[in-house]
Order: structure tokens, then sequence, then C-alpha cells
């Protein structure tokens, strides 16, 4: 991909901003080395970095001003995550920071908090001015993700957002940012799309945020943060979010992070997500369907299941569709450039799904085999109720941005050759 953006920023004549708003609550401060010690191990927090924050338990503690607590106890949580109670007095702090978690950790909350208290410290955005907060996200889906916890938390304080991705017109994202946005949440791509017609600048940007950066950095988003972060102020917080720690990761943290400090939640390694079942087969190519048929079964004991499967190639997901419609299951078919009827129907209609879903059982099956396959609007409005992710070939499945629930299973049905 050719990135022409060439714009160049004189960042001396930029004002200062503010960044540190942390606080130390008189019970976090009271705590022992050996109680905070303590905390970290029992919740498998590890840190690195030079004066470090103590955690906190309560959300009391973390010191938000009440406009956000009030937010943060309507939505009924009990107690931070993890990655909360260590993320957000570092957030808080002004330094910036990197994150390791896992999925589903709540990293989201951890910057999106800091991140209003940061917006309402600065002035007020003048005409022409671009957002103060970049989120970038690598894929839609996460993108939407972050904009509805913004939108949620950010609503007291009347902090406008807008999500900026490709594969839908650019109009109402020009529109939105043409009024001013404190918020920016965007793929690499298409911001830069936006940074080249000169729809918006990132001269106001003091609060920068990379979430995923291991997935943006395996899908060849380097060049387009490099060329991004080129265009922002070097005296910014920034904070990485990622799932694992790779030497690719840490090269970038390196290199755009000044003294950062860490927070890891679990093994740094690459490891699986131990809140969901995994299971691995070796069978025959034989065997391979009748065992896929078993693990239906099985999970659709409770109707309001659904069942994802991966597959190598478009004919054996035809086919594969084909014969489950003949036994009766409500089987739909997607993969990229499909031409059948029902699933171009499927994909761009929800409702059709809950048709689909009210004959023998109340699952429905994606067959998809390319890695070009791109996921309904609707997809994420539906991923709480995938009970079973199936995959039957040695190919990885399609980077579509999908979360499956904790409880959920993953059983991978591989030849023996």
């Amino acid at each position: 991909m050719m990135i022409m953006l060439t714009l160049r920023l004189d960042f001396a004549t930029l004002p200062k901003f503010e960044k540190h708003f942390y606080k130390e609550d008189t019970a976090v401060a009271r705590r022992t080395q050996a109680e905070v010690d303590a905390f970290r191990t029992q919740h498998q927090i590890t840190v690195a970095g030079q004066d470090l924050p103590k955690p906190v338990e309560t959300f009391d503690e973390a010191g938000f001003p009440r406009y956000v607590m009030d937010e943060v106890k309507a939505q009924g949580f009990p107690a931070p995550t993890a990655i909360q109670s260590q993320g957000w007095p570092m957030a808080l702090s002004g330094r910036d920071v990197v994150g390791i978690a896992e999925t589903g950790s709540g990293k989201t909350l951890t910057y999106c908090l800091p991140a209003i208290v940061h917006i309402n410290a600065q002035p007020l955005l003048a005409q022409g001015d671009g957002p103060i907060v970049l989120v970038l996200a690598p894929t839609r889906e996460l993108a939407v993700q972050i904009q509805q916890e913004m939108a949620k938390f950010g609503r007291s304080s009347r902090i406008r957002n807008t999500c900026v991705y490709g594969g839908v017109p650019k109009g109402p994202q020009i529109r939105d940012l043409n009024r001013g946005v404190e918020v920016c949440i965007a793929t690499p791509g298409r911001l830069i799309d936006m940074l080249e017609a000169g729809k918006t600048n990132l001269r106001r940007v003091t609060y920068l945020v990379l979430d995923e950066a291991d997935r943006m950095l395996d899908m060849g988003f380097e060049p387009q943060i490099r060329k991004i972060i080129s265009q922002i102020r070097p005296d910014r917080q920034t904070l990485m979010w990622s799932a694992t720690w790779p030497k690719e990761v840490r090269a970038l943290a390196s290199e755009f992070l000044h003294d950062f400090i860490q927070v890891n939640i679990g093994s740094m390694d690459l490891a699986a997500n131990h809140r969901i079942t995994q299971i691995v087969e070796v069978v025959t190519e034989p065997e391979k369907r009748e065992r896929m048929i078993k693990h239906l079964e099985k999970v659709m004991d409770s109707k309001e299941n659904k069942i994802l499967i991966f597959v190598g190639t478009k004919r054996v997901a035809d086919e594969i569709t084909r014969l489950l419609r003949q036994d009766g299951w409500p089987a739909l078919c997607m993969y990229h450039l499909l031409q059948m009827p029902c699933g171009n129907t499927f994909a761009n209609n929800p409702n059709q799904q809950s048709m689909a879903t009210s004959s023998r059982t109340s699952v429905t099956g994606f067959w998809t085999s390319s890695k070009r396959a791109r996921a309904p609007s609707w997809w994420p409005r539906t991923l709480h109720r995938v009970a079973l992710v199936c995959i039957t070939s040695r190919t990885t499945a399609p980077n579509i941005g999908w979360q499956l629930p904790a409880g959920s299973q993953c059983c991978a049905l591989l030849s023996c050759v």
C-alpha cells in the first residue's frame, strides 16, 4: 500500500497541556509494600519501570471525578479488573504505558476513563481542530466496540466521538470530523485517507492509544502507524495495549513510547484463552464429518446456542452446508464473493437469521473458508450466543474480529496425515 501522507508540523509552536491527574488515595498510600505485592501476586499482576504507582482495589480509590464515577457505578461493576486496578493509576499519572492482558480483561475501560479525565482538562476545541484523543484499532469491529464504551461513559461530559473505518461511505465520518470531535477511534488505513484529504488533523492529539498493537502489526499496519504517529506531537501521552508481547511490539514500544511503565496480567508468553474449552482431535478424513455432527448435537442441547464452522475451501463450505440442510440443520454459508441468494439475504438482514433458526434447532452455522471474508454489520450483536467454533482444516480461521464468550468451546478436527 502506497502512503502519500507527507505533512509536517511545527511542534514547537503548540501550547503546553496537562496530563498528570493521579492523586493517590489515602487508603492506597497507607498500604505497605508487602500488601501491594500480595495483591499483585493474587491477581497475577507484574509490573516494570520506575516510580510505579500502587494498584487500587476499589473504584473510589482510583480518584476519578464524580461525573466519571457515577457512570461507572451505574453499570453495576463490583470491582475493578486486574488490569484496571494497576492500569488506571498508571494512565492517570500522565506516563506512557504498556499493558499486556488477554482480550476481555477490561483493557478498554482502562484507557477510556482516563481519556475522559484528560479531555476535560484541555481547552475546548476550536473550529478546524482535530481530536484530543486518538484510538487506533486493527478492525472496524473493535473500533465500533470502543466507540460504544466511549459514548457510554463520556455521555455526562458531553464528549463527542466518531469512528473512522473503511468499508463504509466516508460522508458521515467526514461530517463528524468537520463538526469537531474530542475522540476519534480509527483503523489506520481510513484515518490516513482522511488526513491526506485534509478532512482532519492531529495537531490537538495529546492522548494516543494503540489497542491490540500485536494484531495491527500482524495485519501489516506498521507503515501506517508510523505515518500517523509522525503527525502527533512528541510530548503526547501514549498507551499501548496488547494481548501478547512479541519482539515486534517491543520494538514499536521502544521507539514511540518514552520512559514507559508496563503492567502485565498473567503470562507474557503466547497462550490460549483459558476461559474457553479447547479440544483438538486428530482423526481420519472420513471420520471428520461424523465427529463434527456429534459436537453439533451436544452443543445444541440449548436452543439458544450458535455455532461457527471454518473450513478450508469454498467447495467444502458449499458441500457441508448442503449436507447439513438435507439433514434438517438450518445452516448458512458465507465466504468472499458469495453469490448464493440465501447467503446474501442472511448476511445483510439479521431478521432473516431469526427465521433461519426457527426450524429444527436454534443454531445457525456460518461456513466460511476465505481469509477475505467480511463479517456483516450486525455481527457483534450475535457473538454472545456462540457456543462452539469448529475448525475442520489446518488453515487459519479468518481474522474478522469476533470474540468468543467465556464458557464457549473451540474444537479443531485435524486429519492424521
